[in-house]
């Protein structure tokens, strides 16, 4: 059963697709900047992370 998003649900979801698109392309810079291999690999995972997390959002606005 899935339920009818309200106003306010898509404003939320909005604002946190938002964040979540900035927070990857910030990760995926400074992965793409840093000189310690090991922790540009861990911003790549970072910013995978929240690829992840703002694919799953949008895929709950096309539902």
């Amino acid at each position: 059963m899935t339920q009818k998003l309200t106003t306010k649900d898509l404003a939320v979801i909005s604002g946190v697709i938002d964040g979540e698109a900035l927070a990857c392309k910030k990760a995926r810079m400074y992965a793409n900047t840093l000189t310690d291999t090991a922790l540009a690999a861990e911003m790549q995972t970072i910013a995978k992370a929240h690829e992840e997390r703002f694919t799953a959002l949008l895929a709950i606005l096309g539902e």
